[in-house]
């Protein structure tokens, strides 16, 4: 199949990128590597395609006052080459190898991840057990929202029309700090049949419902078979991937539990 017809536009800034999106049919395109295959099976058909590589504000991992801050089109294979996420953000430097291939992670990016809320996905995941902070701006000004609050239901987020998700930040790992990033995948570069972020006390699964799952550690091992409650998928039944979940749970206490 072929994409549908569309206008196309490339801002040289954010402002001008807002105010193209303000017009009624627009669409963010960043990096392309979930929205080209939309358009294609024409699972999408926006009026204007907003292009927003060339804004290079957008472009730039910063660490300061305890924060890293990651731009929304920091790709995937920056951010995993990245020395400053590998010291400041292990979890995050974890997560992304494990996304598909070298090539859809050379174009893939953050903010793409994020906004399009793939239940399957590994940054979401990530983003929720680091307690990370969106900041999303619009004509009306920017906002700051928890990705705890961010991932709303299947593909759905917090973004209101017209607003772009420009950066991530993620507290700086303090010494003592523990993470780790676990998932089971049929083959290489294939979605999670289930996946597992944790920090500290943080465990988020994901690949198991619409949105992120959080528990608490103790919470999770006390309970985890009563409280999660998966959604099957073509190949895994919900029984499977409450198993799947509970042998990445002891694999990742095993893991935080030697790292103390």
């Amino acid at each position: 199949m072929k994409a549908p017809a569309f206008a196309y536009a490339k801002p040289a800034s954010l402002a001008e990128a807002l105010d193209l999106l303000a017009r009624p049919g627009a669409k963010v395109l960043a990096g392309g590597q979930s929205l080209i295959p939309a358009l294609n099976m024409r699972l999408s058909s926006p009026e204007l395609l907003v292009d927003i590589l060339g804004i290079s504000g957008l472009k730039t991992i910063e660490v300061k006052n305890g924060m890293v801050r990651v731009g929304a089109l920091v790709t995937h294979s920056e951010i995993e080459k990245s020395s400053d996420v590998k010291t400041h953000i292990p979890l995050l430097a974890q997560a992304a190898p494990h996304i598909a291939h070298p090539a859809i992670r050379n174009r893939g990016t953050l903010g793409g991840s994020l906004a399009l809320a793939d239940p399957a996905a590994e940054y979401p995941a990530c983003a929720v057990a680091l307690d990370a902070v969106f900041l999303l701006k619009g004509l009306r000004g920017e906002r700051r929202v928890k990705a705890s609050q961010f991932f709303k239901g299947l593909f759905e987020t917090d973004l209101k029309a017209g607003e772009i998700l420009v950066a991530a930040e993620f507290p700086v790992s303090k010494k003592g700090d523990r993470s780790v990033f676990l998932e089971l995948v049929r083959r290489q570069g294939d979605y999670a049949t289930v996946g597992l972020a944790a920090h500290n006390e943080r465990v988020v699964f994901f690949a198991v419902g619409s949105t992120p799952v959080l528990f608490s550690l103790g919470d999770a091992r006390k309970s985890l078979k009563e409280k999660l409650q998966p959604t099957p998928d073509l190949y895994n039944s919900a029984e499977t991937k409450r198993h799947l979940a509970g042998v990445l749970l002891e694999r990742a206490w095993n893991t935080l539990s030697t790292s103390r």
